[in-house]
């Protein structure tokens, strides 16, 4: 690593200085120099000749300098401001990870309330939900089905006012846009407070809108007793339900009733999640109320349609181990998870490991607000559902988690959360031993006017977040200036560094002790390339705010 000397005004300066470094007073960078830069600086430990060629070819249009295999300043320039030097690995923007495993082996990019654009009570039910959901990768939509006029079942959130929209105009949403943006499956959770007449019209519109896309039968697959691979059910829809059991000794009525009976507790649990005010407390006390009044019998049309991701009632790590199969999944309130997770987290970690589990936010987040995802992922939930209307740190990390692995909306685990068999023990759920980052904020570029109109009083956040904490740290405030320069070093000693994730928050100082969010991005850690790198801005909405940059340095030992 070299030793830096007095801090470069802009970038563009800063990206001279390490091109003298490594020219000799000559005028042009030779294959040979540069290769030393790439092995040396950024980390590039399998470049090689046939490496520097193609860059000077892809970046380099003096053609003296083509000719003689070198590099002018302006083609080492273009080489520095490429995606060859993004803070993000380029081989992770496609799909690079092995998808032939049970999809319970991965991170599953999960929405909660899908069709809500504003928050729980009196927001708004769009379409265009679904349509920005899948567009950001999301892979498991959930649908609130209720009984509507005519004979049409309605989607909205049950005992409040949000507005209405048809289930068969969801469906037609979704066969649309289901594989625009990845092929792999798309599973519609169904929150299901339908009689069996429109759970009958459901299934139909279900089988005639979503075509061969739906998935009606089994797989013929070697290990039928798994979870097919992401790979085997590419390009296909499978609907998660309550599923009729299989008629016994009290006959097909009690089979019928017993589906009947989960549902409703289940569905009684959103209720118990109530941590915030009073007046939501005593709304969702009401609403749940309400919900116990009706009970819910499955209609077989619709159970048929329930192949490999039937729901079924949470009891405990135990009972599950003896009854749940891997085609049985579970769904719980984030209190309930992360006490589980406190008193029993190995069996939590144990028990995805051949189930899927969906975590949903509290039913007293009525601003549609979310929890952190990370501790649920760090315990191996696949699902962990997120309110994608609601901005902030929690949808950042997401977006940070799911950029990996081509944005495909699946992330294969650890192999500390996928261990099964006698490979499990205390000492096989830990994590490997910490590494230690050292990250240098340089400076940022292009950066955006504030709102004020006035010049950026700015400063980085840099956060990392990890299993069981999350640290931070600031550079100091650099006053007035669209490219500032901060030059600060960090260093973060990271516990799991295949779980944890890195966001670069830009925030304008506002006050003494105040300040606003600018731009932010996220990844994860295994994704972060080391050496002199740029990073994007995005928006707190996620949209790119290109040109807007910054440019770090990252070393790990």
């Amino acid at each position: 690593m070299m030793k830096r000397s007095a801090r470069p005004a802009t970038r563009r300066a800063e990206i001279q200085r390490l091109y003298q470094c490594y020219t000799a007073d000559q005028l042009t960078l030779a294959a040979s120099s540069l290769l030393r830069f790439l092995h040396r600086e950024q980390v590039e430990l399998t470049a090689n000749q046939e490496t520097v060629e193609r860059l000077i070819d892809r970046y380099e249009i003096d053609e003296t300098a083509r000719t003689n295999r070198a590099m002018t300043f302006e083609g080492f320039h273009r080489y520095m401001e490429s995606k060859d030097c993004s803070v993000l690995d380029q081989s992770h923007t496609v799909v690079y990870q092995d998808m032939d495993q049970p999809l319970c082996h991965y991170f599953i990019s999960t929405s909660h309330n899908t069709y809500l654009t504003g928050d729980q009570l009196v927001g708004k039910s769009h379409l265009d939900a679904y349509v920005s959901a899948l567009r950001k990768g999301c892979r498991c939509l959930e649908i609130d089905c209720w009984d509507g006029p005519n004979t049409e079942p309605v989607v909205y959130h049950g005992y409040t006012l949000t507005t209405k929209i048809l289930f068969r105009d969801v469906v037609s949403t979704v066969e649309q846009h289901a594989f625009e943006v990845s092929p792999y499956p798309v599973i519609l959770s169904l929150e299901n407070h339908c009689c069996q007449e429109q759970q009958v019209v459901m299934a139909q519109y279900l089988i005639s809108i979503l075509g061969e896309k739906l998935l009606k039968t089994p797989l013929d697959l070697p290990t039928s007793g798994e979870l097919p691979s992401p790979n085997d059910l590419k390009y296909k829809v499978l609907i998660k339900n309550k599923k009729i059991r299989a008629p016994n000794e009290a006959g097909e009525e009690a089979a019928s009733r017993e589906a009947d009976e989960s549902e409703e507790e289940e569905e009684g649990e959103e209720g118990e999640e109530d941590e915030g005010s009073a007046e939501p407390s005593k709304f969702w006390s009401l609403r749940k109320q309400k919900k116990k009044v009706k009970k819910v019998m499955v209609a077989e049309a619709l159970s048929d349609l329930v192949i490999y991701t039937q729901s079924v009632k949470f009891t405990s790590f135990s009972h599950a181990r003896l009854h749940q199969t891997p085609h049985q999944n579970t769904s719980m309130g984030e209190k309930k998870a992360r006490k589980l997770a406190k008193a029993s987290g190995p069996d939590f970690i144990l028990h995805n490991q051949r189930c899927l589990s969906r975590i949903y936010p509290a039913g007293s987040r009525t601003s549609s607000s979310n929890y952190n995802p990370q501790e649920f992922w760090s315990i191996g939930s696949q699902l962990v559902a997120l309110n994608f209307q609601s901005l902030g740190l929690p949808m950042h990390l997401n977006g940070g988690r799911f950029q990996d692995n081509g944005r495909c909306g699946y992330v294969l685990k650890p192999a500390t959360l996928r261990r099964s068999g006698q490979e499990n023990s205390a000492s096989s759920l830990q994590g490997p031993r910490p590494t230690q980052l050292l990250l240098k904020v340089i400076s940022g570029s292009h950066l955006p006017v504030p709102r004020s109109g006035k010049t950026l009083d700015s400063f980085v956040r840099v956060e990392v977040h990890g299993v069981h904490s999350a640290c931070r740290k600031n550079t100091d405030t650099v006053k007035n200036s669209l490219s500032p320069c901060w030059d600060a070093s960090m260093n973060f000693s990271v516990s799991d560094p295949e779980l944890s994730l890195l966001r670069f928050s830009l925030r304008e100082q506002t006050g003494l002790l105040s300040s606003e969010l600018v731009g932010q991005y996220s990844l994860a850690f295994s994704s972060m390339k080391r050496g002199y790198r740029w990073l994007p801005l995005l928006s707190r909405e996620g949209f790119s705010m290109d040109p807007a940059s910054l440019f770090v340095f990252v070393w790990c030992s």
